[in-house]
């Protein structure tokens, strides 16, 4: 199960290359059910994730290299780029205690002004 919040950004931080970051790139295979193949450095995977905008059901697979590159040019629409960067949140998960992380996406290319932030959680309670 996956639950979290997304949020717009209008302003971007000043320092994030002092932040913990990686590129990403990804396809979508279907929207309504998501069927996404993910590359983040050497990791590969493909995702399914169910119906839902704040929980939904999600299921990772590991791929090798081969079968992302195989499955990459059968996504519906385009190949997105991005980069994303891990900031503390300051605050906990109100049911497990665990710090809070914000996932900063920041996207390149076609999407290049798109720029959103989401932070997982451990139950919806928490989320609210």
């Amino acid at each position: 199960m996956e639950i979290e919040r997304k949020f717009t950004i209008k302003t971007i931080p000043e320092n994030l290359d002092s932040y913990p970051h990686h590129r990403i790139q990804q396809g979508y295979l279907n929207v309504s059910p998501v069927v996404r193949v993910r590359m983040e450095g050497d990791n590969y995977i493909l995702t399914y994730k169910g119906s839902g905008m704040m929980a939904r059901e999600e299921h990772n697979l590991a791929l090798n290299e081969e079968a992302y590159h195989h499955l990459l040019p059968k996504v519906d629409g385009n190949i997105i780029s991005k980069t994303r960067y891990l900031i503390p949140a300051n605050a906990k998960d109100a049911t497990s205690g665990r710090d809070l992380v914000i996932e900063l996406d920041i996207f390149h290319g076609e999407f290049d002004s798109l720029c959103y932030a989401e932070v997982e959680f451990d139950s919806e309670e928490s989320a609210n």
